[in-house]
C-alpha cells in the first residue's frame, strides 16, 4: 500500500515512518524540565464528525479547543467526549478570524481536518466534475485557511484514493509553498490497534524546521474481531440491549433470517442454496460482488466499516455466529471508539441510519492517537 507517487515534490516524504531515535527541538536535561516550560498546544479539528479524530488528539495528550462540522448530529457525542466547543457551520463560511478565536491563546496551533472522503472514493470517481464544487471543494477550503491562518501543524486523513486527485497534488504542493515539512503516507490502521482492515493516507506537516513522522506501527499482530467485541451481551435481530441503547441490531426480514443462517463466517453469498441467491447476483456482473451478505470471522479483523455497517446486505458485517448484522455498538469499537463513548443521550431515541453515518464516517480513535503522538513526539511533549 506504500509507494513512490510523490517522490518529486522536494519536501515530501511518501513512505512508511522511520523510527528516528534522535531528539530534535530545544535540549533539556530532564522530562520535568520539559513539562514544566512545555507550551500551550490547541488543536481545531475540521470536519469533526463524532469526534472519533479529537477523541485520539486528546487521548495522546492535546487539547482540543474546538470541532467544527455542518451536521448538527454530531454536536452532543463530540463535547459529551471531548470536552470542548462544537461549532455547528460549513467550513466555506469559516474566516481567518473565526479559525484564530477558535484557537484562542496558545503557543502552538494544530489544525486537523478530514475532508468527506466519499468524493475521493472508488464508487464516487465517476461523479467528478471540476473538483472546485460541492464535496471536491472542501479539501480547498482546508487549504484556504491553512494559508490564511498558517498553523504551526497541520494534519489531514483520507482514503487512499485521495492521491489520485489533482486536489490532493494541490493541497501538498500548497504546503510545500508555504515552506512546511511535510510527511504522506497511507496506513494501515490494523497496524495501530485498529480491529478492521482499512487504510488511510495520514498527512503531517509542520513549519517548525524538522521533519514530522508518523509514529512506528504499534501491533505486529492484528486485533481481532473476537478480542474486540467478543465480550458483549448476545443479541437477536432487532433486538437492543437494555443497559447501552447504541448496543442494537437491525431487524431482519424472513428471507435474509434464512440467508445469515446459511451463512459461514468469512464465506459468502454463493454458499446459500441457489434459491436464496439475490436476483441481482446470478448474472455474470452480479458474480464479482461475493462481499455482501458475508459474516465477519472471530479471529481476523474485521473489514473497513462504512456508513452502513448496520445492515446485513450492505457488506461483510454479519455478526461471526450471531443470526444479525454488528450493532452499532459493535461498530463503534471496531472503529476502537472507547465502549463507554457516548453518541446520544440516555433518554434520546437511537437513529440506526444517523448514527450509522457518524460511525461509519469517524476516523478510527487509535489512527487519532497515533497522529497526535507523532504530534507530541515532534513537539517533544511525550
Amino acid at each position: 500500500g506504500r509507494g513512490g507517487e510523490y517522490d518529486t515534490l522536494p519536501t515530501v516524504v511518501y513512505c512508511a515512518p522511520i523510527n528516528s531515535k534522535i531528539r530534535r527541538g530545544v535540549n533539556m536535561s530532564s522530562r520535568s524540565v520539559r513539562k514544566k516550560n512545555r507550551p500551550v498546544v490547541a488543536c481545531v479539528d475540521l470536519f469533526c464528525g463524532a469526534g472519533g479524530l479529537s477523541h485520539g488528539l486528546r487521548k495522546a495528550g492535546l487539547k482540543i479547543a474546538a470541532g467544527v462540522d455542518i451536521d448538527p448530529a454530531c454536536k452532543y457525542p463530540f463535547e459529551a467526549n471531548n470536552s470542548a466547543r462544537f461549532v455547528n457551520q460549513d467550513v466555506r463560511e469559516l474566516s481567518p478570524r473565526d479559525l484564530d478565536a477558535l484557537f484562542g491563546k496558545c503557543d502552538v496551533k494544530v489544525l486537523a481536518g478530514c475532508a468527506p472522503c466519499q468524493p475521493f472514493s472508488t464508487y464516487s470517481q465517476r461523479y467528478e466534475s471540476d473538483g472546485v464544487s460541492g464535496k471536491w471543494g472542501l479539501l480547498y477550503e482546508f487549504s484556504r485557511l491553512v494559508e490564511e491562518v498558517m498553523p504551526d501543524i497541520v494534519t489531514m486523513e483520507n482514503v487512499p484514493t485521495v492521491r489520485k486527485h489533482s486536489v490532493f497534488l494541490d493541497f501538498i504542493n500548497l504546503l510545500d509553498k508555504l515552506k512546511y515539512n511535510v510527511t504522506c503516507a497511507v496506513v494501515r490502521c490494523v497496524e495501530y490497534g485498529v480491529p478492521q482492515n482499512r487504510r488511510r493516507m495520514v498527512v503531517l506537516a509542520s513549519r517548525r524546521g524538522t521533519k514530522i513522522e508518523l509514529v512506528p506501527a504499534s501491533h505486529k499482530h492484528p486485533v481481532s474481531v473476537e478480542r474486540a467485541i467478543g465480550s458483549l451481551p448476545p443479541l437477536l435481530a432487532g433486538e437492543v440491549d437494555p443497559n447501552d441503547s447504541l448496543h442494537v441490531a437491525s431487524s431482519l426480514s424472513k428471507l435474509n433470517l434464512a440467508r445469515i443462517r446459511a451463512s459461514r463466517p468469512g464465506g459468502t453469498w454463493r454458499d446459500w442454496p441457489v434459491e436464496m441467491v439475490a436476483e441481482c447476483h446470478q448474472g455474470e456482473a452480479g458474480k464479482t460482488y461475493p462481499s455482501v451478505y458475508g459474516r465477519m470471522e472471530w479471529k481476523k479483523p474485521a473489514p473497513t466499516m462504512t456508513t452502513q455497517c448496520y445492515g446485513f446486505g450492505n457488506g461483510r458485517f454479519g455478526h461471526p455466529e450471531q443470526d444479525r448484522a454488528i450493532s452499532l455498538r459493535e461498530a463503534a469499537i471496531l472503529q476502537s471508539f472507547p465502549k463507554g463513548y457516548k453518541f446520544v443521550r440516555r433518554e434520546e431515541q437511537v437513529n440506526m441510519r444517523t448514527l450509522g453515518r457518524l460511525i461509519g464516517n469517524a476516523v478510527p480513535v487509535k489512527l487519532g492517537s497515533a497522529i497526535g503522538r507523532s504530534i507530541m513526539k515532534h513537539l517533544e511533549l511525550d
